[in-house]
């Protein structure tokens, strides 16, 4: 038996992640990471008080002891700042992976083992494998359609060693089910969306609030000026929507492709394979993270480009200052400066890093 501290957010895969922790005879606690509340006057939906009075519930009906852990500092500082930081810079930040390694299991891992708890438990689909040697894996979860081990692909052994993840060997339904039979006040509650801890809303309202718009032109890829754009910020390679060029071309649509931030340019070009920027098989990754063993010599493995990808075969080649060398086997859409590229082999995980370099 162990003592575990359970995350619980206020959705439905937490709750679950509680009931089957006690009920393999551990002794569990609940808390709710209390990271953000919609301050400000900031646009949209941060729930916050309805979930943390239904993770309460939660852990009522399963007579744990609850507690409401405050991390509003430290996200800002670990999540908000690096989001806001790496918009005004040009690049498209992950703030959800980001979140995993430095809250869920940073901080919050933190004041866990402080507080004599051996495991953090959380409701992701993804399963934990202790290995011969001692060490510890993270595999994809069992439900495809759900598997959420890529947001785990920065986390370090360390982090690993003490994680839990109870629903990584079930299906959604069964969870589902299993929230029915364990009469949870969630078991009918619809799966949270937007951004991690901020709650449902655009990325672009969320922006605008913090980051001021900075006119510019949209050129093509020839040069020629197609229109105007708000702030390179507000968009993303590979966006077909929202940019407002319409394109001269029927039947082939205008799709972002590039950014320069010298000129302060957005770059746009028609949506097909031979367009300059759109398509590549190669990129460099950085600020790399391993989950168990480092992948230091050249090898052929499978990357996911960003969550719901499928994997996909890459030969990489470590390069000087810790960066990897990446070739898809495949063309690959849109990678984007900033987001994650999550790392495997057979179904492990591998580990992760930023793409730093496309082309």
């Amino acid at each position: 038996m162990a003592k575990v501290l359970v995350g619980l957010s206020g959705g439905v895969d937490s709750s679950v992640a509680a009931a089957l922790m006690l009920e393999q005879g551990h002794e569990v606690v609940g808390a709710y990471m209390k990271n953000w509340i919609n301050a400000d006057g900031l646009p949209g939906d941060c729930p916050w008080e309805e979930d943390v009075n239904d993770a309460h519930a939660v852990a009522e009906k399963l007579g744990i002891e609850f507690r409401v852990v405050d991390l509003i500092t430290q996200y800002q500082e670990r999540i908000v700042d690096y989001l806001l930081e790496g918009y005004r810079s040009g690049i498209t930040p992950n703030p959800d992976v980001y979140c995993n390694r430095e809250m869920k299991f940073g901080v919050f891992l933190d004041y866990a083992l402080e507080q004599g708890f051996e495991y953090v438990a959380t409701g992701h689909y993804a399963r934990r494998r202790e290995m011969a040697d001692g060490s510890v894996s993270i595999i994809r979860g069992a439900d495809p359609n759900k598997d959420q081990s890529y947001f785990l692909s920065l986390m370090q052994q360390h982090q690993a060693k003490h994680a839990l993840f109870p629903v990584g060997e079930m299906l959604k339904p069964e969870v589902r089910k299993s929230a029915e039979a364990f009469d949870l006040p969630t078991a009918k509650k619809k799966d949270s969306q937007g951004i991690c801890f901020i709650g449902n809303v655009k990325m672009s309202d969320f922006l605008r609030h913090y980051v001021p718009d900075s006119p510019g032109d949209i050129i093509d890829v020839s040069g020629k000026v197609r229109g105007q754009h708000k702030g390179l910020h507000l968009y993303t390679l590979g966006q077909r929507k929202g940019h407002g060029v319409a394109s001269p071309k029927e039947g082939v649509a205008f799709v972002v492709v590039g950014k320069n931030s010298d000129k302060n340019q957005l770059i746009v070009g028609f949506e097909e394979t031979s367009t300059r920027g759109l398509y590549t098989r190669n990129c460099v990754v950085g600020s790399l993270s391993w989950v168990n063993k480092p992948v230091d010599s050249i090898r052929t493995i499978e990357a996911q480009p960003r969550y719901r990808a499928q994997g996909e075969k890459v030969e990489v080649e470590p390069l000087e200052e810790g960066k990897l060398k990446v070739t898809f086997a495949k063309e690959q859409r849109a990678l984007t400066p900033g987001q994650i590229c999550a790392f495997y082999e057979q179904g492990e995980l591998l580990g992760g890093g930023v793409f730093e370099q496309i082309g």
